[in-house]
C-alpha cells in the first residue's frame, strides 16, 4: 500500500508549499510553535481551496491536555465550524489528571465529528502506555492516531510505534510524527510499518527584529514550511516503497 505524507502548516504560505511539494494531506493549525492550535476560519477556507484533504487541529489554547470548564463545549463548537468550512477531518486530544485518555471528552468529539475523519493527536504520547491506549481509541471509533511512540521523536519511539501498529490490527491508522525528515523517513517506515507519516517539513525563517522580541510579539525565529523539503520527503517515501516492492516480488 502507498504511504501517505501529511504536512502540518500554520499559514497560507505553508499551504502553498505543501501543495507545491506534493503532500497528500494537510494538518492545519495556528501557532505551530505552541504545538498547534485551532486555525482561524479564513485560513481554513484558504487551505480547503487548495484541493488537498484538510485535517483541522481542534485545540483552543496552549498548555497541556487536561481540559478545563467549557473546553469540551468550545471544542465541539470548533469541530462543527471546521467541518462546515470544508475540513475533511479534525484532530483532537484530551487527558485525565492521571494521564490516561479522557474517554468521555473523546467520545463527545467523535460524535460531533459525525462521518468525518477524526484523529487522536500526540496527547497519547503523554499517557502511561500509548500501546494500551490504542485499544481505547479503537473502541471510541477513532480513525487515526498521531504519535511519536511516546518519545521526543518518532525515530526514538519507533519500537513503540511498531507495537501500536500491531495493537491497532488495521482498525485505525497510526501516523508517525515528530522529527520526520527526508533523511530518516525510510528507516522510520521500515522499523514501524506505518502507512502514514507526518512532518512540518520546515526550515528556519528570518529572525524577527529586536523590537518585536523586546515587546513580546515574537519568541524567536519561526519555522516555515519548505516545498523543497516536502518534495524530498515524497521522493524518499517513493524510493522506500519501490525498494520494498522489489524485495517482495524478487
Amino acid at each position: 500500500m502507498a504511504v501517505l505524507l501529511e504536512i502540518c502548516v500554520d499559514d497560507a504560505a505553508g499551504v502553498e508549499a505543501a501543495v507545491a511539494g506534493g503532500a497528500d494531506r494537510i494538518e492545519l493549525c495556528s501557532a505551530l510553535e505552541l504545538g498547534g492550535l485551532t486555525p482561524p476560519p479564513a485560513l481554513l477556507r484558504c487551505a480547503v481551496a487548495s484541493g488537498l484533504p484538510i485535517h483541522a487541529m481542534i485545540r483552543p489554547r496552549s498548555g497541556g491536555f487536561l481540559l478545563k470548564d467549557g473546553d469540551v463545549a468550545l471544542m465541539i463548537d470548533e469541530i462543527g465550524s471546521a467541518l462546515a468550512e470544508g475540513a475533511t477531518g479534525v484532530v483532537v486530544g484530551a487527558l485525565l489528571a492521571d494521564g490516561t485518555l479522557n474517554q468521555a471528552a473523546l467520545g463527545a468529539f467523535r460524535d460531533a465529528a459525525g462521518d468525518a475523519q477524526i484523529v487522536l493527536h500526540r496527547a497519547i504520547d503523554l499517557t502511561p502506555d500509548p500501546v494500551a491506549a490504542v485499544e481505547s481509541a479503537c473502541a471510541l471509533g477513532y480513525d487515526k492516531i498521531l504519535s511519536s511512540g511516546g518519545a521526543t521523536t518518532a525515530i526514538e519511539g519507533a519500537a513503540t510505534l511498531a507495537r501500536m501498529v500491531s495493537a491497532a490490527k488495521g482498525r485505525l491508522s497510526i501516523i508517525a510524527g515528530s522529527g520526520v525528515t527526508p533523511d530518516n523517513v525510510a528507516l522510520l517506515l521500515t522499523q514501524t510499518g506505518v502507512l502514514e507519516v507526518h512532518s512540518s517539513a520546515s526550515v528556519a525563517d528570518a529572525p524577527p527584529d529586536e523590537a518585536a522580541l523586546r515587546l513580546g510579539f515574537a519568541m524567536g525565529a519561526r519555522r516555515v514550511t519548505d516545498a523543497g523539503t516536502v518534495r524530498r520527503l515524497c521522493a524518499a517515501i517513493e524510493r522506500n516503497s519501490t525498494s520494498r516492492a522489489r524485495e517482495t516480488t524478487g
